[in-house]
């Protein structure tokens, strides 16, 4: 979550930079969005910060919309839950992916390696077959490794049961940090996999449901634990024929993405490119459920920002470039 400090120097800056009137033209549509998400304010003055915020990314989002229709990107933005928030407050909250270059060395780990004979479908679509969970919510809390990790263990398991079961992301949170993450400030897939495979189990959502928070000791109960693994794969460094094929042959792998964007935050619908060139930087985790490479060439990517976010908390990432690092760091359990 934000410390005090960031959000008063946010605010200092931010409000010297947004000395622009508010429209009163957009007072409705601002009424509107307020009762969407049940945001209130405490204080005049930060309802007028706010609102100035949000007003700076409606105009962020018509602006690339009104570019998108004149051909000059591949997908378009739209309004949602993170509207009052600076790009600089998001990425505090949310940036809670953190690297680990000596991920593929490590205990029980198989690398995938793509082969130019493999025969895989031009299309994968894991949800149409059962592998999913509905997209879920991190809220303020920086656990988007977890929900990344819980969604490749919940497909792992539907594939060796035929039962979907939701299971507990608050699990990994208050219980993997001797793997090395660390609660709401952020961890890595493969760390949580080692811990279900050490731990020999993970319990559901159901019984270990979700709070946001990283304030209590673990409370893991084996008679409740749904499934385990006994190691994991990983794709070789920015291969995306290997991910493309693990995708296809595994099932939804957990993948590491560069979300720093303004676009990638209020990302709506199309085909996502990074805005910027370079190499990107890996600060959010996800779950790659499918891709198309038939005709528009893209993965399905999962998101842990609630269905408010991007399709229905879904995302189109081209696919070929290596887009946002998607194939830089991911992996999956094995049973």
């Amino acid at each position: 979550m934000l410390s005090i400090s960031v959000v008063a120097l946010t605010w200092l800056v931010s409000l010297r930079t947004l000395s622009t009137a508010l429209d009163p033209s957009l007072e409705g549509t601002w009424r509107d969005w307020k009762a969407t998400h049940s945001k209130e304010y405490i204080k005049q003055e930060e309802e007028s910060f706010r609102r100035a915020v949000w007003e700076e990314n409606l105009r962020m989002i018509q602006d690339h919309n009104t570019q998108a229709d004149l051909g000059k990107h591949t997908y378009r933005l739209g309004m949602n839950h993170f509207g009052d928030l600076t790009n600089a407050e998001i990425n505090e909250r949310l940036n809670c992916f953190r690297p680990d270059s000596d991920h593929a060395t490590q205990k029980n780990v198989v690398v995938f390696k793509s082969s130019k004979t493999r025969q895989i479908p031009d299309d994968v679509d894991w949800r149409a077959k059962g592998y999913v969970t509905p997209v879920k919510d991190q809220g303020e809390c920086g656990s988007c490794w977890s929900f990344s990790a819980t969604g490749a263990l919940e497909a792992m398991h539907f594939k060796k049961t035929g039962k979907l079961v939701s299971l507990s992301e608050q699990n990994l949170i208050d219980c993997s940090e001797e793997q090395g993450n660390i609660g709401c400030q952020g961890g890595l897939m493969n760390q949580a996999f080692e811990y279900v495979r050490k731990q020999g189990g993970i319990n559901s959502e159901k019984s270990y449901p979700y709070d946001g928070l990283d304030d209590y000791s673990c409370r893991y109960d084996p008679e409740n634990s749904v499934t385990t693994c006994s190691s994991m794969g990983v794709i070789m460094t920015g291969d995306e024929e290997g991910l493309q094929q693990a995708v296809a042959t595994v099932g939804p792998v957990s993948a590491a993405v560069d979300a720093r964007s303004s676009e990638f935050h209020f990302y709506k619908s199309g085909i996502f490119k990074n805005p910027w060139l370079g190499d990107p930087d890996l600060t959010h985790a996800v779950l790659v459920v499918g891709y198309n490479s038939s005709s528009s060439k893209y993965w399905i990517v999962k998101n842990s920002w609630s269905s408010f976010w991007g399709d229905n908390g879904y995302m189109h990432i081209e696919q070929g470039s290596n887009q946002c690092g998607i194939a830089d760091m991911a992996c999956y359990p094995i049973p």
